[in-house]
């Protein structure tokens, strides 16, 4: 519902979709530069409790877009502001939130689990656009806001009743020490430093589009918070029934054989997508645009998830996130401006035309970079016996 109601808003008050962008990129760019320290904490402490500290301030960070909505000093600036806070919570928090998976399920689940918790997670982008279409058409923004402050409670429930592995360490280094311990972890294993390469491509190519749904349905489309909605819920649809799909695929054909399809999947829908001349083909091409971006980010977080020790794994996924996050905002606010002036379909178009061309090209250059992200038992690591003793 917030970022439905916070791209609505900036792109009603500009009609730019560069403004649109860049308040994307506000939310989601912290998240990338603040997860390495969140990665840092996260392997020393208790990961629930940590967890429950972050939400409440997140809870206080939609709580002030609540706020500046209904006393009206919801400006783009303001706005950009608060986002921005939330999103370095977020980031800090967010790597424990990543490493508690493999402790909750085994590791020949784990793909299921990761798939499933993107599915939950797409869902909220299914459910939560038709609400706060909902509650900007008949109510305001500021209903929008607060009902995403509510909904914060249902987080803050599952956690305390959450029983969640902790693993102590005696570890006295600093954060910064940590974080280097981190980075090494990263260059010494093949698959997590493909992976770790791969979403940063598609973070500046292809993620994008995310940030620039609510600017392509009222900049190029001419619609209104109806039609963003309906954008971001049939990306959302596609989401989750990739997310549901992925497993049983992979079950049968092999997990990095349906990694590899997602990349071709991905680039190819969203060129139908930007190429869409009408919005009824665009939300058609939006819900294969969703599958493919889950494929492709399920299957790369898997491999990070699997080849990553217990007692570095919060740290890992954090510099992987890093990748993605600071990546994505930056491709967001390179995009949009282009989008302004040359078009948003052609921009679209031309990302994903350059992800299909990177990834044609690496796979004929770098063969052995792709082979390091199928499963241990093929690809075994360097980090193994550390793996084993985890």
């Amino acid at each position: 519902m917030e970022t439905v109601a916070v791209g609505d808003l900036v792109a009603v008050r500009t009609g730019q979709a560069g403004w649109t962008g860049l308040v994307a990129a506000a939310g989601f760019l912290p998240m990338g530069l603040m997860g390495p320290i969140g990665g840092a904490i996260a392997d020393r402490v208790d990961r629930r409790k940590f967890m429950i500290y972050t939400t409440l301030l997140q809870t206080l960070c939609a709580g002030a877009l609540a706020f500046l909505s209904w006393t009206g000093h919801a400006s783009p600036g303001m706005v950009a502001l608060v986002v921005f806070a939330a999103g370095c919570v977020a980031g800090i928090g967010f790597p424990a939130y990543s490493a508690m998976m493999p402790d909750l399920v085994p590791k020949e689940d784990l793909l299921g689990a990761v798939s499933l918790g993107q599915a939950q997670f797409n869902l909220g982008r299914v459910i939560g656009p038709a609400f706060a279409g909902i509650a900007i058409s008949f109510g305001s923004y500021t209903l929008a806001f607060v009902l995403n402050t509510i909904s914060f409670g249902a987080m803050l429930v599952a956690l305390f009743a959450l029983t969640l592995q902790h693993h102590p360490t005696d570890d006295t280094t600093t954060i910064w020490q940590r974080i280097k311990v981190g980075g090494r972890a990263v260059r010494a294993e093949p698959g997590v430093r493909a992976a770790t390469t791969l979403i940063a491509v598609v973070a500046l190519t292809a993620s994008p589009f995310i940030a620039l749904i609510p600017a392509m349905a009222r900049v190029r489309f001419h619609g209104g918070s109806s039609l963003t909605s309906t954008f971001v819920t049939a990306q959302g649809i596609g989401a989750v029934a990739g997310a549901l799909l992925v497993p049983v695929l992979a079950q049968r054909y092999g997990r990095h054989r349906v990694m590899l399809g997602g990349f071709v999947w991905l680039p190819v829908a969203l060129i139908l997508y930007g190429a869409s001349p009408r919005p009824g083909l665009a939300t058609l091409s939006l819900l294969g645009v969703g599958a493919g971006y889950i494929c492709v980010f399920s299957s790369l977080g898997t491999v990070v998830q699997l080849r990553a020790p217990a007692h570095l794994r919060a740290r890992i996924l954090s510099l992987y996130f890093l990748a993605l996050g600071a990546l994505y905002p930056v491709g967001a606010v390179i995009q949009g401006p282009i989008g302004d002036r040359i078009g948003l379909g052609q921009v679209t178009v031309a990302g994903a035309a350059i992800l299909l061309v990177v990834i044609t090209a690496a796979r004929v250059v770098r063969p052995e970079a792709f082979r390091a992200l199928d499963d241990l038992e093929v690809y075994p690591s360097p980090l193994e016996p550390e793996l084993t003793a985890a």
